[in-house]
């Protein structure tokens, strides 16, 4: 099977290939022995929090620093129902 490469570097996955793989949205790219390889994968949403973090400069031990300060916070008092 052909596929081919536009001049924004995007590549239309022939339908034969996404039938025999099933539909995803993302595919980890590696190259290997000059072959462009595409995996199939399902990014977890924990990963997607850690990279979040990344980006803002939030680094684990402000993590921890901040769940350290909530949990010395004292619990709101119950009120009761109307």
């Amino acid at each position: 099977m052909l596929a081919k490469l536009t001049s924004k570097n995007q590549l239309t996955l022939p339908k034969a290939v996404v039938s025999a793989v099933g539909r995803f949205e993302y595919f980890d790219v590696a190259v290997e022995q000059g072959r462009i390889v595409l995996t199939p994968v399902r990014p977890d949403a924990a990963r997607g929090v850690r990279e979040k973090l990344e980006s803002l400069g939030i680094e684990e031990g402000d993590v921890e620093a901040a769940i350290e300060w909530a949990r010395e916070q004292p619990l709101p008092q119950e009120r009761p129902p109307l």
